[in-house]
């Protein structure tokens, strides 16, 4: 019987910031146009993604404001950190993103950037923004299952 491959999903970068500042509704992985020595940089785990979110312009998919830093080995065909980098979706996709966000106070942001079969993914999800006494509420909820479960360990 042949061995099953062990699945690692283990993510390069993750947005540790979104669940708290957002809800996140529905998610869906997307892949990465990459230029150069970008792929190179995600590998050795040199991207930022806190700050990023995600536009529909001209039925195109855009990721804006996610740092991939230079690869330190790369010359001249460097990359620029900051620029926009297109997702590669399916148009249904994007038109299901696109009226998803039409509604008020919903946005499209990274959760986090892994590698699947050689290639570089990004899991994006739809949120809402939430208020403090939202985000006052989790915390609030989180302490009480913390204790809960340590009550239980015992």
């Amino acid at each position: 019987m042949p061995k099953k491959k062990k699945v690692v999903n283990d993510a390069l970068a993750t947005n540790r910031k979104a669940r708290h500042d957002y809800n996140i509704g529905e998610t869906m992985e997307a892949g990465l146009e990459l230029t150069g020595t970008e792929i190179k940089s995600i590998r050795a785990g040199r991207i930022t993604i806190a700050d990023g979110f995600v536009q529909i312009r001209n039925g195109q998919a855009w990721l804006d404001n996610v740092n991939i830093s230079p690869f330190e080995q790369g010359n001249q065909f460097n990359h620029e950190p900051l620029r926009s980098r297109r997702l590669l979706l399916h148009k249904q996709q994007i038109r299901q993103l696109e009226a998803e966000v039409s509604q008020k106070g919903k946005t499209i942001i990274p959760l986090k950037v892994y590698i699947k079969r050689g290639f570089a993914k990004v899991l994006i999800g739809v949120a809402t923004g939430k208020h403090n006494y939202d985000k006052r509420e989790t915390l609030k909820r989180r302490d009480q299952e913390r204790d809960l479960q340590r009550a239980l360990k015992r």
